[in-house]
């Protein structure tokens, strides 16, 4: 795990950027504090800072490698980990006589580059985003895991290419590169009803994202060329109950050898541990490979905000050495600012700030941890998901009566029984659901952004996914949705960052190519049935899992910002933020301090959007107003743990 950094520059003068380069590198020094390195010829620079996880002593990077008639042909900078890399040397090796001069998982990514060209991404098993550069064909190829758990930025201009593992990192090239910083509006209205930006926007408007599943290719002054590699499809096995074990056992086979894989490195490995199935499945399969496992977790000192009790329940269950690390209020405060500067962009899930914490208390310990994330997208987890069963109903009755049924609910009271069922059931699935985050009604995000298009609909981001599965049953069309949108822009944007905020690794066997093989195949009654979700995997973990997790609800990592934000613990704070904000232009400063006196008078609770406003706030006053200045430590970890 690691962070990269690199110019293709236009005009053959790329060595003019070197000193640039290196002294970008220290913005992402947490994603590699174990060594800095730069690489540089007349057509690229290449900068990258090392976490060091397997073959520690010679898997220096970027990498230098070519055949004995060129050995330095090809440049990789690579972040991630490739969990088949043993697998792919064997292969390499027998079939063309390939020769390794390292134990690393990087090198067969660019030895399987020169023989098998671009096709080597399908090959890999992992998580990464890499970037190699041919010195024959002046050619840079990059690429990103299928379901988008490392990041690759990149902006072009006249100049040249950025591309970086950070955004910050190309943000602090802008003058070397003449890169205009302009507020993406778009993007922000995006981010106000996903509570995140999705791919591949950013907020600036200059500078985007690789998307989840793509590579491309670059040569200098030419235009990239991107192409879509991964799709994540949910084909219909109408003879699935036929074999319905055999589709269970799948999954136990699959998350068996995922988990064994994600466990191979040189360093120690540890898991994250709540008190839910994912993360639980994760940790007991991980203890068959390190009898001397150690889990964390964390929560709050607030009944019904904690899952401690239950996760140290886990623990003693699966026979593993357990530490937890509870979160203040004072403390969620202080680190806020600082998380945001970690993301690069906003995202508004206050989850992210307990992970943090726990990801800081795990780095004192262990460099890997393993952790849940991706079984509800893939398995069918989110409560949401049962929609389509209540809504049934609905479909048997008429389009326009439908809609009327909906214009009726409009007007019914503000929280009246039955009103939010009328209105669901009115609309189609494409456009009541953009995913697991809906903090904003369009008519409260206009209240608070006026300058926002009453033509604005969500979409224009979820229109082309929902093209991709036409003929789907609800339930895998919302995961589609999920895993183009809550997944890739939520959940893994905070599991890379904040973990890589504290040099740690994070691994996620549950987004595995065998596992999502596995559960890709699964009719919607053998996710959402018998009551409840994730039903086949629930079936598949019955012999794993302790007992008192099997079918506990999912509760996650909840935070209580609605009762904070309410009382002393948070109100002054988000006051005192709202106005001191030089934002003004893009939001009404009375209305959101309307919705905060409402919450706080519990008129309603607006916790989530004002949460994901002070998020904005926060990351304007740090990237463009630079009058928020968050203290960044500098990383103290050792080199092996």
């Amino acid at each position: 795990m690691c962070g990269l950094l690199g110019i293709l520059a236009t005009d053959g003068k790329a060595a003019a950027y070197a000193d640039a380069v290196t002294a970008a590198l220290p913005h992402m020094r947490h994603r590699g504090p174990d060594e800095h390195l730069t690489w540089h010829n007349q057509d690229v620079v290449f900068g990258f800072t090392r976490l060091s996880i397997i073959d520690i002593k010679n898997a220096h990077q970027p990498m230098v490698w070519g055949t004995a008639d060129d050995p330095e042909r090809y440049i990789l900078a690579f972040n991630g980990e490739i969990y088949n890399y043993v697998e792919l040397r064997e292969e390499l090796q027998k079939e063309f006589g390939a020769e390794f001069h390292t134990t690393g998982d990087g090198e067969p990514i660019v030895v399987g580059f020169h023989y098998w060209g671009e096709d080597v991404i399908t090959r890999l098993r992992g998580m990464f985003a890499f970037l190699i550069w041919d010195t024959k064909t002046r050619t840079l190829f990059m690429g990103r895991d299928p379901f988008g758990i490392k990041p690759l930025y990149y902006c072009l201009t006249e100049h040249g290419a950025v591309f970086g593992s950070e955004k910050k990192c190309l943000l602090s090239l802008a003058d070397t590169i003449k890169l205009p910083l302009e507020l993406d509006k778009r993007a922000l209205e995006h981010y106000v009803a996903f509570q995140y930006v999705p791919e591949p926007e950013s907020l600036h408007t200059t500078i985007r994202r690789l998307e989840s599943g793509c590579c491309a290719t670059l040569a200098p002054g030419g235009q990239l060329q991107t192409r879509r590699y991964f799709t994540p499809t949910f084909p219909i096995d109408k003879s699935a109950h036929d074999h319905e074990q055999a589709l269970i056992d799948g999954i136990t086979a699959a998350l068996e050898d995922s988990v064994a894989k994600h466990m191979r490195a040189d360093v120690t490995v540890g898991s994250f541990l709540s008190g839910g199935i994912d993360s639980t499945a994760i940790a007991t399969l991980a203890k068959r490979h390190n009898d001397n496992l150690l889990t964390f977790t964390t929560g709050f000192h607030r009944e019904g905000y904690s899952e401690i009790d239950v996760a140290a329940e886990s623990a003693k269950a699966i026979g593993v050495e357990h530490i937890v690390k509870p979160v203040t209020p004072e403390e969620f405060i202080e680190a806020v600012p600082r998380i945001i500067w970690y993301l690069d962009d906003p995202v508004a899930d206050p989850a992210l700030v307990p992970l943090y914490f726990v990801a800081r208390e795990a780095r004192k310990h262990v460099k890997v941890v393993l952790s849940g994330e991706g079984a509800d997208e893939l398995f069918g987890g989110y409560t949401i998901y049962k929609e389509p069963l209540s809504l049934a109903p609905f479909e048997k009755i008429p389009g326009p009566l439908r809609r009327g049924l909906g214009s009726f609910s409009d007007h019914l009271p503000h929280g009246m029984r039955g009103k939010s069922l009328l209105k669901r059931g009115s609309m189609r699935l494409e456009d009541r659901y953009y995913g697991n985050a809906r903090s904003f009604t369009f008519e409260q995000m206009h209240e608070l952004m006026p300058w926002v298009s009453p033509e604005w609909d969500h979409q224009d981001v979820t229109a082309d996914i929902y093209a991709q599965s036409v003929g789907w049953d609800p339930v895998a069309r919302m995961q589609h949705i999920d895993m183009f949108t809550w997944l890739r822009g939520d959940i893994l944007v905070k599991a890379d960052r904040i973990t890589m905020a504290n040099s740690l690794e994070l691994r996620v066997p549950f987004l595995d190519k065998v596992v999502w093989e596995a559960a890709r195949k699964l009719p919607y009654d053998m996710k959402i049935t018998h009551g409840t979700s994730k039903w086949a995997l629930r079936e598949a973990l019955k012999t794993i899992v302790p007992p008192h997790v099997l079918n506990r609800k999912k509760l996650g990592f909840p935070v209580p910002i609605r009762h904070w934000l309410a009382g002393p613990e948070m109100y002054d704070w988000a006051r005192t933020l709202i106005l001191e904000s030089e934002a003004e232009h893009l939001f009404d400063k009375t209305a959101l301090l309307s919705m905060l006196d409402e919450h706080k008078d519990g008129v309603m609770d607006h916790s989530r959007r004002i949460w994901t406003m002070l998020c904005f706030i926060i990351w304007h006053g740090i990237f463009v107003e630079d009058r928020i200045h968050p203290e960044i430590p500098e990383p103290q970890y050792p080199v092996e743990l």
